[in-house]
């Protein structure tokens, strides 16, 4: 897929890198040359250039772009301009940061596609990372159902995936298992990276280190969090 992603801020240029890394094409835009240079080597394609300018922007591959993301997150006001303008050159799908609930507000009524909440979303993945003890991750699908990541009880270790039962026992699914990879990075920074796997089959025997990954409704994977001695609330 290909992004357009403007703001090469702390949130911004660590999703333009992931994207990157994913394989997809990411054009990174910011008004800062240093930021522009810093990120040129991680990222696919970094521009230096004004986004709340309509004749530079209007440059810019909006119509082959499957999804724009405005990352700005210290300018309110500049957030506002580059995400109304973006919106009046039809960009497929937009996608902005908010800031405030003010200025979420006025991102609604612009119209954009979806509202991505930075620090709110990471303090709500980092409560459950903090508070439950083999937790991981986790994707909430919506309010009821998630997939989670969890490092292995040693309890299942050894265990087969038809062993647990888990669907005829608490009606959720083991997907699949991973393992992270760590490695450095262009500036020397450790990162992590997720092997998967593959689909969890019936036979096959969980090991120590595997990081499981399940779905299902909140309440039932609770369930079976708690069956297995992690103390959820």
């Amino acid at each position: 897929m290909k992004y357009i992603i403007v703001g090469l801020g702390n949130f911004g240029s660590s999703l333009g890198m992931a994207l990157t890394r994913q394989g997809h094409e990411v054009i990174a835009i910011d008004n800062s040359m240093q930021k522009v240079e810093a990120y040129k080597e991680v990222i696919s394609h970094t521009i230096c250039m004004d986004a709340t300018d309509e004749h530079t922007v209007n440059g810019l591959p909006i119509s082959n772009t499957d999804i724009v993301i405005v990352a700005i997150g210290e300018d309110q006001g500049e957030n506002v301009m580059a995400t109304a303008l973006f919106k009046t050159l039809k960009a497929k799908r937009l996608i902005s940061r908010s800031i405030n609930p003010l200025h979420e507000k006025v991102l609604q009524a612009i119209g954009v596609d979806d509202i991505i909440h930075p620090e709110k979303e990471a303090a709500k993945r980092w409560a459950k990372r903090l508070s439950l003890r083999y937790f991981v991750d986790s994707f909430e699908l919506s309010d009821h159902f998630s997939m989670v990541e969890i490092s292995i009880p040693v309890a299942l270790i050894g265990q087969t995936v038809d062993d647990l039962q888990l669907e005829q026992k608490f009606n959720i699914r083991l997907l699949s298992t991973l393992r992270y990879e760590y490695y450095e990075d262009s500036f020397g920074r450790t990162q992590t990276k997720p092997s998967i796997q593959g689909l969890a089959t019936p036979g096959q025997v969980l090991k120590d280190k595997d990081i499981l990954i399940i779905y299902g409704a909140n309440k039932h994977i609770n369930q079976f969090l708690r069956s297995v001695g992690i103390k959820v609330k």
